[in-house]
């Protein structure tokens, strides 16, 4: 026993000795990912945004800050950041409205076949793929689709209602899709909510609606944050759905950097929308964040 413990003591003894400790080498692997898949990616993105061409196929490209203008002087692209946005911030909003609820009933319920019942409801979309979810969705919104052709059939409407082909349309199809990840991330934080303590506030004379309201919705916030930021951060990076979905009435950054690069070849105005688009939603995630942050007297969470 006393050498198997030497054994393990001698590795952490050399990395020390070395100034590198065991935790930073488990967290090497993390951090290698992190630079691989997001840092590398970025960087490249925004050095091609301030060339005037793409330095693989012409060597004679030059610093350039002309990408970045023609997006401030031109409104298309406004209009589209701001669609954008606005597409993210209200699927964000019916999925947290609607995945709540769920995610409370599935962490107070008592009955394991109830739960698991409930979880295969929730993860059994996530099993399809985003396209075909986006086509069921196209079947019953389109003019000739479930919901029109019944409606007409019952005599309540005589021309189709615009579901499709829209921000309408685009909104619904996202919420659908993103709305599992919303109540995964809020279950698993309200499930850690000690029950006790809102029984607690109820026995001091709180209502059920109070006692919610004071004690479980603040110890929720952190799987709001997280769950809201990761529904905003699919939203508002979506392709697929908004193209399906809006058609050409309904233009997203997204949409326009994959036309920049495999229509107009443009990868370094590309490379500018995708820099403006990171920027500003990071600057409406660290707003939220403090919003958040500021409701529930946490500073921890901003």
């Amino acid at each position: 026993m006393a050498s198997v413990a030497l054994d393990d003591i001698a590795p952490a003894a050399a990395a020390r000795r070395h100034g590198v400790s065991p935790i930073a080498w488990l967290a090497a692997p993390a951090l290698l990912l992190f630079v691989v898949f997001f840092v590398l990616p970025f960087g490249v993105m925004a050095l091609l945004s301030f060339l005037s061409g793409n330095p693989a196929t012409n060597p004679n490209v030059i610093w350039t800050t002309r990408h970045y203008e023609r997006f401030l002087d031109d409104d298309l692209y406004h209009d589209a950041l701001w669609s954008t946005l606005r597409i993210g911030l209200v699927t964000t909003l019916v999925a947290l409205l609607i995945g709540y609820p769920l995610a409370h009933w599935m962490a107070r319920m008592k009955s394991r076949i109830g739960h698991a019942a409930l979880l295969m409801a929730v993860i059994a979309p996530m099993l399809t793929g985003i396209v075909v979810r986006t086509f069921a969705w196209m079947t019953l919104l389109q003019d000739k689709g479930v919901i029109n052709t019944t409606l007409i059939g019952m005599g309540l409407i005589e021309t189709p209602l615009p579901l499709m082909y829209n921000e309408f349309g685009t909104i619904v199809a996202l919420v659908h899709i993103y709305v599992p990840f919303m109540v995964l991330t809020l279950t698993g934080v309200i499930g850690r909510i000690d029950e006790r303590l809102e029984q607690a506030a109820r026995n001091l004379g709180a209502t059920r609606l109070r006692a919610f309201v004071e004690v479980t919705l603040p110890l929720s916030l952190p799987g709001i944050l997280a769950g809201s930021l990761l529904v905003f951060a699919l939203s508002i990076s979506a392709y697929v759905t908004p193209f399906l979905m809006g058609g050409t009435n309904v233009l997203t950054l997204p949409m326009m950097i994959y036309q920049q690069v495999s229509s107009s070849f443009n990868v370094g105005f590309a490379g500018a929308l995708g820099v403006v688009l990171l920027a500003v939603s990071l600057a409406v995630i660290i707003a939220y964040n403090r919003v958040l942050a500021r409701l529930s007297g946490d500073e921890g969470l901003a």
